[in-house]
């Protein structure tokens, strides 16, 4: 699987979680964010370019906790479309995954 594919001047990337499991999940939505920062880097864009984003939540009372360490990564006036839903996801561990298309 591909963490980051480009196509012309677009960037998709994988869903990305936090491989530690952190507890909680304001801290694995900072983990997953600091990931992200670094694909889009290594891809020649950066969060301000953002299209889209996808975010998954094992359990919808993580939003909150989510949803502000969001709020305060993202880039101001550049918000990208997103979604935010409730999904089992791979392991019991996993509480947050992230997945971003961006312009280059």
């Amino acid at each position: 699987m591909s963490q980051c594919v480009v196509h012309n001047d677009t960037v998709y990337l994988a869903g990305q979680v936090d491989g530690e499991g952190s507890p909680s999940a304001g801290e694995q939505t900072k983990r997953i964010l600091a990931r992200i920062d670094q694909l889009l880097e290594m891809a020649g864009t950066d969060k301000s370019k953002l299209l889209t984003a996808t975010i998954w939540l094992s359990d919808m009372r993580f939003f909150s906790a989510m949803n502000e360490v969001w709020d305060a990564w993202v880039s101001p006036g550049n918000t990208p479309a997103r979604a935010c839903v409730e999904a089992k996801l791979a392991t019991t561990q996993l509480l947050v995954e992230i997945r971003v298309t961006a312009a280059r």
